[in-house]
């Protein structure tokens, strides 16, 4: 007489590769973003409180050596204070920084230390994956842009009260966005830290560093307001500087096309490089 359990004639479990969570898996996804985040809080003192201080040292320098009293910026004919002028470019260079150092970190180090597949075998889509990882992103930045923030509102001479709030969210969530699907790409494609190394100081800081976050493209010939009108950093600083003093070099409808329009390609670029698994799953 045999004493084992009779196993039951439907298996309780699903054929393999059926997949068991139709929709989205929200516990998975919220678990990936919490582990990201919490990642980046644990060194907080390295990844916001110290490109936030380093920042506020570029608005003091240039307050103390450029922005004397009463000096002005020309913004399409519009006079803006030199401080509250520099400020919002400031802030979202700050978050820029912040945003793609850790949207490139994460797959990046995986490959490094070969622990990828702690994100390979989760049972999240691509979709969840790539979300999770921009959305963390995007936190870090909004952690170091609140932080300037801060600091700014408290320096003397400086303004940075919101004149137009939505602009300040709307372009901040899309220049981030886009810099977090940049810095995934950059993850995706760099095999050791010297390759993400060389896109930080050979695309992401010039770009930055010449969007008209120090000037205005109007005092520039026009030939090279052209070129700055080719630099996407351009219209997320103008935009996002636009939040602030309601003014801005450029068109802030043609900015936020144009910004969507980048979300749109390199999120979609991400997310195909991700689903082929190229430089991932080989």
């Amino acid at each position: 007489m045999n004493d084992q359990p009779k196993i039951a004639a439907d298996s309780p479990f699903a054929e393999p590769g059926v997949p068991q969570i139709r929709n989205v898996n929200w516990a998975g996804t919220w678990a990936l973003y919490r582990k990201e985040v919490r990642r980046f809080l644990k060194v907080q003192l390295q990844t916001v409180w110290a490109p936030a201080i380093t920042t506020l040292m570029f608005l003091i320098i240039f307050i103390v050596a450029l922005g004397g009293s009463g000096r002005t910026v020309s913004l399409r004919g519009e006079a803006v204070a030199f401080a509250d002028f520099i400020a919002p470019g400031l802030i979202i260079m700050g978050m820029i920084n912040a945003c793609f150092a850790n949207a490139s970190f994460s797959l990046m180090v995986g490959k490094v230390q070969g622990t990828l597949v702690d994100y390979l075998m989760p049972p999240i889509s691509v979709g969840e994956l790539l979300f999770a990882l921009a959305a963390s992103s995007v936190t870090r930045a909004v952690f170091v842009g609140c932080a300037l923030w801060l600091a700014m509102a408290m320096w003397p001479g400086v303004h940075v009260t919101p004149a137009h709030l939505w602009a300040v969210l709307w372009f901040g969530l899309l220049g981030t966005s886009f810099i977090a699907f940049l810095g995934v790409l950059t993850s995706i494609w760099a095999e050791k830290f010297d390759h993400g190394a060389a896109i930080t100081n050979f695309v992401i800081g010039p770009l930055a560093l010449l969007s008209g976050t120090f000037y205005s493209i109007d005092r520039l010939p026009a030939f090279f307001q052209g070129i700055s009108h080719a630099n996407p950093f351009f219209y997320i600083i103008s935009g996002f500087r636009y939040g602030f003093v309601a003014a801005a070099d450029t068109n802030v409808v043609v900015g936020s096309a144009v910004l969507l329009g980048l979300n749109l390609l390199f999120g979609g670029l991400c997310y195909t490089l991700l689903r082929r698994g190229w430089k991932i799953k080989a």
